[in-house]
């Protein structure tokens, strides 16, 4: 089937054809159809993930009358994120369609500014439920001309304590609007929502519900307590190409696991509620973008999370909700693709892994934390792939090729290749030499997550995939485990070879180590690699630089600014 035998018009065509679409998802063969009908109500279960956006976002572009700037839709969403993909999304769709606006509404962002959006009018309101509350008690969003309301993520809103405001929402718009609810599951309160503002609804099932994806595998690896962190690290390191979400239970759990990986030179991001919304939309652009390889979640940030070519969902702890495991691994997969759900588990997590096989019905299999000698193997050969795939541009080698082989004539084949391939791979040698196997074979006794594992990588090269590329053997403690404490005046001096710089901004300025990370290297122009250890307080912080960076980063950071604020830069001096 193609989207032109769904009955839509040439406008909504062309743009699904300049964006790549040819075939429409199941849920899109269903609901298209029957909402383009624009009279009936609708509860639509499936999966994220599945094309519900171009669903019911299709069918309401071609229902809306293009020049009438007053709102004959809303599509209300459980978050900001999503919200703003979905609003996205429609003006993709409608780019051939002349006189139509769409205006996307949410806390967390000037609310003066879109109440003048709206006073300018438009077509579409695109909300988060409180921020569309406020702006209706305002007077400023005028819903009774509403012809339909879209539900979207219809359990998540409602996991997220908005019923009281959808309430509120859905008693202000017109009796004779058309609603249409999307969800994942059909639990009571939404079905209670259902059943007192719907009539008759056609109902959609794609898949059963709360079953896990066809392509999508699910392992879990049996640890101790105690080696929760390194099996992370072996189960990232094993697999080079990643592109994933981590999921902790806490803010709290979220930030330090996080920490320590950046710490370790991992290519990492967190996603908690304690972040302002100007740093959860910069860490979603990042991960977007793919300049970070893994985003470390709560499943309350993390909801509305869409995000293509997710290759991986570790699952740091099960959830508590059982059923958000159905949610946490719906995240990959998507689109036809393959993906894997991992769960890091102790022994007496086993009871919840049959409580989700009977939620998906699925069988999780048992995995192996990887030996350093896998580990070891897997980062060799991509290794390997990176050199033979690497592109030579011929003008600019031109130049040093004679000096270049001149001076490596001296080595042979064999040489000259085993050289190459030990300048990355002897780092992951070395920390895995004598490695452990940490699986688990018997009871749990508990523990505090310390990694006594020799294992891990200290990749502080952040613009290579996140591969090794430490200095020498100079370091062969793991950076997470170092002491993270101190203050300026406790400061003992630094390692061989750094430097030590004060600056005047610390966590309360909104700033996790990632983020202090990013902010010095592009204010200093230098790679994170230079960058060693980082003590932060509430007020100030500590980085350890290279010596030979320090008075570039120095530079850099003097004169600069947070926020609209100047900063401060100096050496520390070490205690006497």
């Amino acid at each position: 089937m193609t989207f032109s035998e769904l009955g839509l018009n040439e406008e909504l065509l062309r743009g699904l054809e300049e964006l790549g679409f040819e075939t429409p998802t199941p849920i899109q063969q269903e609901a298209i159809p029957v909402l383009l009908e624009g009279e009936r109500d609708l509860v639509a279960l499936a999966q994220t993930g599945t094309g519900k956006t171009a669903g019911f976002g299709l069918p309401m572009l071609q229902n809306t009358e293009s020049g009438y700037m007053k709102p004959q839709s809303i599509v209300l969403s459980p978050t900001r994120e999503l919200g703003n993909q979905i609003a996205d999304d429609l003006k993709k769709y409608s780019k051939n369609m002349k006189g139509i606006k769409i205006v996307s509404v949410y806390g967390g962002a000037n609310i003066s500014t879109q109440i003048r959006e709206l006073k300018r009018g438009c077509n579409i309101i695109v909300a988060t439920p409180g921020r569309l509350v406020d702006l209706i008690k305002r007077g400023v969003a005028k819903l009774e001309e509403i012809d339909r309301v879209v539900l979207d993520e219809a359990d998540e809103m409602l996991n997220m304590g908005f019923k009281d405001d959808l309430d509120f929402i859905l008693d202000q718009t017109p009796t004779t609007k058309t609603t249409w609810l999307f969800s994942a599951t059909m639990a009571r309160e939404v079905e209670r929502i259902a059943s007192n503002y719907m009539a008759n609804p056609f109902k959609i099932t794609v898949g059963r519900q709360n079953e896990g994806g066809e392509n999508i595998e699910h392992k879990f690896y049996l640890v101790q307590n105690r080696h929760r962190f390194a099996a992370l690290k072996r189960i990232v390191d094993v697999n080079p190409e990643i592109f994933g979400l981590i999921f902790c239970r806490t803010k709290r759990d979220t930030q330090e696991i996080s920490d320590r990986l950046i710490a370790e030179g991992y290519n990492v991001d967190a996603l908690h509620g304690d972040l302002s919304q100007h740093q959860r939309d910069r860490v979603m652009d990042k991960f977007r973008e793919r300049k970070i390889q893994l985003l470390c979640a709560t499943d309350v940030a993390a909801r509305g999370i869409d995000v293509n070519d997710i290759t991986h969902v570790i699952n740091y702890e099960l959830p508590e909700d059982i059923e958000s495991y159905t949610h946490r691994s719906g995240r990959t997969a998507r689109a036809g693709k393959k993906g894997e759900s991992l769960a890091i588990i102790t022994d007496r997590d086993k009871y919840k892994i049959n409580r989700i096989e009977k939620i998906i019905k699925k069988k999780f299999a048992q995995a192996k934390v990887p030996s350093g000698d896998v580990v070891c193997e897997s980062q060799l050969f991509k290794l390997i792939e990176e050199v033979k795939s690497a592109q030579i541009i011929e003008e600019e080698f031109e130049k040093y090729r004679e000096r270049v082989f001149d001076e490596l004539n001296e080595f042979s084949r064999e040489e000259l290749i085993e050289h190459f391939i030990s300048k990355d791979f002897n780092r992951f040698i070395e920390y895995y030499k004598d490695s452990d196997d940490i699986n688990s074979s018997g009871r749990d006794r508990g523990g505090r997550d310390r990694d006594r594992d020799r294992g891990g990588r200290d990749r502080r090269d952040r613009d290579r995939g996140g591969r090794d590329r430490r200095r020498g053997d100079r370091d062969r403690t793991p950076r997470g485990d170092r002491d993270r404490g101190g203050d300026r005046g406790g400061r003992r001096g630094s390692e061989a070879g750094f430097k030590t710089i004060f600056i005047n901004v610390g966590s309360s300025d909104g700033l996790n180590k990632g983020g202090l990370i990013d902010f010095v290297c592009t204010n200093s122009d230098v790679k994170g690699r230079v960058i060693g250890q980082i003590r932060m307080n509430e007020k100030f912080s500590f980085i350890e630089v290279e010596e030979k960076s320090s008075d570039k980063i120095l530079n850099g950071l003097q004169g600069s600014d947070h926020d609209g604020r100047s900063l401060r830069a100096e050496f520390a001096k070490p205690r006497k």
